[in-house]
């Protein structure tokens, strides 16, 4: 679907105030879509927005996927203002404490992971479901951002790994419950892909052997044309899992 078509497909991104979530929001945005942009931080939305062509339909939703009660309000806007929901890109996550060893890993620590990556992905995931079951006509698509963490760890990353790995699970999951619905459920596992997040990646990261290296990375535009190639397959076609990188980063080959 592009800009000029008169029915748009709705879109909720979470973490869409930078990095992959502001790119896939923009991606979208571009093709025709109304989307929904959510994040904690409502300057960091606005600058998001402020990018859009002036074409675009992007509405800014202040949304901490870790409290109920704001993702409720989040798909409530997005029901109101656009009448339904044909995808949710459950991308908001965080990385931890870096460089931080288990065996000194604070509770409070493993907490704040769990509750953004695992407990934020359910919450947005579980309203996306009942809209989407619920609307006429039936059914949508969500996309989870896992991670190359979900297939292999990093040295001192125990939450962001483990989260990724319980993505992976509720992937599979949403994809078998969501079928009487017409609901697919997809996972996108990106590697070093250029953002805010990654920036240390190109100056040195520790790896397996305990030396530092600096990685390749990749643009994020190019994950976020892979989630809108997801995104516009008819529902009668899922991407289940799909594995962007760097070309060059070390995945393929270790150990």
């Amino acid at each position: 679907m592009n800009a000029v078509e008169s029915v748009r497909r709705v879109a909720v991104v979470t973490g869409a105030g930078s990095g992959i979530g502001r790119s896939v929001a923009l991606e979208l945005a571009r093709s025709g879509w109304s989307v929904a942009a959510a994040g904690r931080r409502v300057e960091a939305l606005e600058e998001t927005a402020a990018l859009a062509d002036a074409t675009a339909e992007l509405l800014c939703v202040r949304t901490d996927v870790t409290d109920p009660e704001d993702v409720a309000a989040l798909f409530a806007a997005v029901r109101d203002r656009f009448g339904r929901l044909d995808l949710l890109f459950n991308n908001a996550g965080t990385f931890g404490p870096a460089g931080v060893r288990f065996e000194e890993l604070t509770y409070d620590a493993w907490r704040s992971v769990v509750d953004v990556n695992l407990t934020g992905a359910f919450l947005c995931a579980q309203a996306a479901f009942r809209q989407m079951k619920e609307q006429t006509p039936q059914g949508g698509r969500i996309i989870n951002n896992g991670s190359i963490s979900a297939h292999v760890p990093r040295p001192h990353s125990a939450p962001y790994t483990a989260t990724k790995h319980a993505l992976t699970g509720l992937t599979k999951s949403l994809s078998l419950d969501g079928r009487a619905y017409s609901i697919a459920c997809g996972q996108i596992d990106i590697g070093n892909a250029a953002t805010e997040m990654t920036a240390a990646m190109q100056q040195g990261i520790l790896q397996a052997n305990g030396e530092l290296a600096a990685e390749p990375v990749m643009d994020a535009a190019d994950v976020a044309r892979t989630v809108r190639h997801m995104a516009e397959l008819p529902l009668e076609a899922n991407v289940q899992f799909a594995t962007v990188m760097a070309t060059k980063m070390p995945y393929i080959g270790r150990g």
